[in-house]
C-alpha cells in the first residue's frame, strides 16, 4: 500500500493513508485477461463533433499502456458534458474513442472498441469478447441519470463488468456519482491510476508547501473562489488575485469599478478576508491597473487605465499589475495558480494571462498549475513543459487544497483498508 500524508479538513482530519497504487496492485498478482474497469475523465472540449483540446486524453495514456502491458481487457469509461440523464448524440463518446485508438497506435499496440450504452446485455456480451491487451469504451455514463444519483443498481451493474477497478478520473473525484464512488464497493480489487496518484502526490505539496508559498486566483466570482481562499489565506505567503472577482475585492474597498462584474452579497466576505490575510500577514494583491472595454467583445476601445472609468468594465490585468504578480512568481519557492487573469478567450483580454503564464514557467520553485483556462494559457504560450504539474482538475484540485473530502479517493482509501483486512484474515 502506498501511504499518503493526511488530508486536513478544517476542524477534522480526514487519513488517506492505504490507497493502493495500480502499481502496488500489479505487484501482488497478474491481471492477464482480467476485466479491469477504468474510470478515466475523457471529458474534452468539442466542436460540431471535433476535439479542440486533447489534453485530458493524452493525459489518460499512462495508465491504459500500463494496463494494455499487463495483458488487462480495459473497460474504459467516462461521462462528457452535462445531457442530464438523456442520450444526446453531441455528447457521445463514439469521436472519442477514434481519438484514442490514434493517440495509443504511437505507444503501442492494441484496439480500441466502442459500444453505444455503459450497461446491459449488448456490453456485457462486448466485455467477454474483448481480448488481453484490448479496450472497450462505454458510451457516456451521464447518458444514464443514475449515475449523477450515485444510484446503488447502476454502481451493480458497472461493477459486474469488473474484476478490478482503477479510478484515474481525478477530475470527477469531488463527485460521489455510480462510477466514481458506489460501484468501487462491489469490486473486490481497487487501486489509483496512474494519473490520479500523480495528481495526490502534487497537490498533498500545497498542503505543506515550500517558502515562500505564492498563489493565483482568477475567475468570475469570489463565490466560485470564497472556499478556496479562505484555506488558502491561512496557508499562503501571497495571493495575487485576477479575473472579474478581484473587482468585488475592490469594489469592498471603496474602489471605483465602473460596469465590471462585481458580488455586492459577497463585500462582507472580501472585506473579511482582506482583514484576515492583513493579520495573517499574507500579502493580499489586487489589481492596481486595468484592461477597461466598454463590452465583452474586442475593439478599438480597450484602453489600460488606473482608475475605472463609469461606463467600462474591468476584463484583464493591467501591465503593471502583471509585472507585480510576475515579481511575486520570480520569488516563489512554491506556486498554485487556478484560474485566468481576464477574459482571456478573448486575444486583447489575453495579454495579463499569458504575461502570467510566462511568469510561472519561469519560477524556480515547484509549480502547480488547474484550470481549464490556466491549462490554455501555457499551452498557448508553450510553456506548459515547464510546469511540475498540470492538473486536469480544476474543481476537484480546488476542493483538495481546501481540505475537503473527496467521495473518489476516499472509497479508494476504503477499499484498500478492506483489502488489507481481507489480507490479513486469510494470514490467521
Amino acid at each position: 500500500m502506498r501511504a499518503l500524508k493526511p488530508i486536513s479538513t478544517g476542524t477534522e482530519c480526514q487519513p488517506i493513508v492505504a490507497i493502493q497504487s495500480l502499481e502496488a496492485l500489479l505487484d501482488e498478482s497478474p491481471i492477464i485477461g482480467q476485466r479491469v474497469f477504468v474510470r478515466a475523465d475523457l471529458n474534452v472540449p468539442l466542436q460540431h463533433g471535433t476535439i479542440t483540446d486533447d489534453s485530458r486524453i493524452q493525459a489518460s495514456l499512462p495508465t491504459l499502456e500500463r494496463l494494455i502491458q499487463a495483458g488487462a481487457r480495459i473497460v474504459l469509461a467516462s461521462h462528457l458534458g452535462r445531457p442530464k440523464g438523456k442520450r444526446d448524440p453531441s455528447l457521445s463518446l463514439e469521436p472519442i474513442a477514434t481519438a484514442l485508438a490514434e493517440a495509443l497506435s504511437a505507444r503501442c499496440q492494441t484496439r480500441v472498441h466502442f459500444i453505444h450504452d455503459c450497461v446491459g446485455e449488448a456490453v456485457s456480451a462486448a466485455v467477454d469478447q474483448l481480448a488481453a491487451g484490448e479496450i472497450l469504451l462505454l458510451e457516456n455514463l451521464r447518458f444514464h441519470a443514475a449515475e449523477t444519483n450515485n444510484d446503488p443498481e447502476f454502481a451493480q451493474a458497472l461493477a459486474a463488468l469488473a474484476d478490478v477497478y482503477v479510478g484515474d478520473a481525478f477530475g470527477t473525484a469531488h463527485r460521489a456519482h455510480a462510477s466514481t464512488e458506489a460501484m468501487v464497493r462491489h469490486v473486490e480489487r481497487a487501486a489509483a491510476g496512474l494519473l490520479l496518484q500523480s495528481e495526490l502526490d502534487a497537490l498533498q505539496t500545497t498542503l505543506e508547501p515550500d517558502r515562500p508559498f505564492v498563489c493565483f486566483l482568477g475567475g468570475a466570482k469570489v463565490s466560485d473562489k470564497l472556499g478556496v481562499l479562505e484555506a488558502l489565506i491561512e496557508r499562503a505567503d501571497t495571493i495575487g488575485v485576477g479575473g472579474a472577482m478581484a473587482y468585488t475585492f475592490l469594489a469592498a474597498r471603496g474602489e471605483a469599478t465602473g460596469r465590471s462584474l462585481i458580488e455586492p452579497e459577497r463585500f462582507d466576505d472580501a472585506r473579511r478576508m482582506i482583514a484576515r490575510a492583513e493579520q495573517r500577514q499574507c500579502q493580499l494583491l489586487l489589481p492596481i491597473d486595468h484592461v477597461v472595454s466598454p463590452g465583452l467583445e474586442e475593439g478599438p476601445e480597450a484602453q489600460t487605465v488606473t482608475i475605472i472609468p463609469e461606463n467600462y468594465m474591468g476584463v484583464d490585468i493591467g501591465p503593471q499589475t502583471a509585472d507585480r504578480y510576475a515579481l511575486a512568481a520570480s520569488k516563489a519557492a512554491a506556486i498554485l495558480w487556478n484560474g485566468p487573469m481576464g477574459v482571456f478567450e478573448i486575444d486583447a483580454f489575453s495579454h495579463g494571462t499569458e504575461r502570467l503564464a510566462r511568469a510561472v514557467a519561469a519560477s524556480k520553485g515547484r509549480t502547480i498549475v488547474g484550470g481549464g483556462d490556466s491549462l490554455a494559457a501555457v499551452n498557448k504560450v508553450g510553456v506548459g513543459a515547464q510546469i511540475d504539474h498540470l492538473s486536469t482538475g480544476g474543481g476537484a484540485s480546488l476542493e483538495f487544497v481546501q481540505g475537503l473530502p473527496l467521495p473518489g479517493v476516499i472509497v479508494l482509501d476504503r477499499a484498500a483498508h478492506q483489502a488489507d483486512k481481507q489480507e490479513k484474515g486469510s494470514q490467521t
